[in-house]
């Protein structure tokens, strides 16, 4: 059973940046395609970004492409997401994951962190 622990949400004007931070205490990462995810109110849980094992490819999901920084640690066996340029669509629960290749969650959820945009 994969802990996957979710930190740096919170409350932003528009414009504004967070950075999230995944930990996956006790699991090693460093073999997996990596993942974040969100889920709007109302709305099904969607795929924004991934990073392969190596670090040296992303992809984006469109809405974010140009604003948002997918990076790992495989050292710390940590995740990250800068978001940047940040808009009130953005606003969900961001969620970490291994991602297969169909960009669905691979393992048991965590419980998120939420990111809140006002305008």
């Amino acid at each position: 059973q994969v802990h996957l622990e979710e930190s740096g949400g919170g409350l932003v004007q528009t414009g504004g940046s967070l950075r999230l931070s995944c930990a996956t205490p006790g699991r090693t990462i460093s073999d997996f395609t990596m993942g974040w995810f969100r889920q709007a109110p109302g709305r099904e849980r969607e795929f924004v970004a991934s990073i392969v094992w190596s670090g040296y490819s992303t992809y984006y999901v469109d809405s974010v492409k140009g604003r948002f920084t997918i990076s790992r640690d495989n050292a710390k066996n940590t995740v990250y997401l800068q978001m940047n340029s940040l808009k009130p669509e953005d606003t969900a629960v961001y969620y970490c994951n291994a991602v297969d290749p169909n960009l669905y969650g691979s393992w048991s959820w965590g419980q998120g962190t939420q990111v809140t945009v006002s305008s």
